[in-house]
């Protein structure tokens, strides 16, 4: 476990829940705030522990200053970013969020517990047949909150909810050019090439047809 002093009533401890636990049975501190780490290399954690401390630090010079309004114009100035923000990075990150919303508001997305209910899957682990298809390329995923998400519309109901066959060839023609936010966004879009009509209300009964238009859309991408 290692300990980093670096001002007066402050200090940081890394280490196992068991040295924590042996450390602070020995601490007089008046309050203790924790943070737990999963997985992580030590590095890692190390680095992270440095950074919050740092700003904590500045952050704790600022509140003890006397002079209220200086105090608030500092503190602001940590907060806030180094630089003004772009207004075309504004506009475009409002852009995202909407069609992201709007993807998400849809209901067509399904967690791996539910598409392992639908398919007649184990509950022993439900997600272990969905994931299998998203790694053989069969079926594409959005996260969302560390959740993986996959399109309903891409679940063929006569088939006992596989995925449709022909998505597999749509998911490879969009390699390297749309993530899966990308496919879904294009998904829910209307398409001119479908008569104005979404990809994914044709995926199932006009699968030629999406396939097709997927096609169009790299081909007239790749034209300018």
């Amino acid at each position: 476990m290692s300990t980093i002093h670096t001002f007066s009533g402050i200090s940081t401890l890394v280490g196992t829940p068991k040295e924590i636990q042996s450390r602070l049975g020995k601490s007089h501190a008046d309050r203790v705030l924790v943070m737990t780490f999963t997985q992580q290399k030590p590095d890692v954690v190390e680095t992270l522990t440095e950074n919050i401390l740092n700003m904590t630090l500045s952050m704790f010079e600022v509140l003890r200053e006397r002079q209220e309004q200086s105090s608030l114009e500092r503190l602001a100035e940590i907060m806030l970013p180094a630089a003004p923000v772009s207004p075309r990075l504004l506009k475009e990150a409002s852009m995202l969020i909407q069609a992201r919303k709007a993807v998400l508001e849809s209901g067509d997305w399904l967690t791996a517990a539910n598409v392992a209910e639908l398919a007649g899957f184990s509950a022993r682990n439900p997600s272990a047949q969905p994931n299998k298809w998203k790694k053989q390329k069969q079926i594409f995923t959005i996260m969302h909150n560390g959740v993986d998400y996959y399109p309903g519309y891409a679940l063929d109901a006569e088939a006992n909810f596989r995925p449709v066959a022909a998505l597999s060839e749509i998911i490879a023609i969009f390699t390297d050019r749309k993530d899966g936010w990308g496919m879904a966004y294009w998904f829910r879009s209307d398409n001119s090439f479908l008569g104005g009509k979404r990809p994914q209300d044709l995926l199932v009964t006009e699968p030629e047809r999406v396939i097709a238009a997927a096609r169009d859309e790299v081909e007239e991408v790749a034209h300018g």
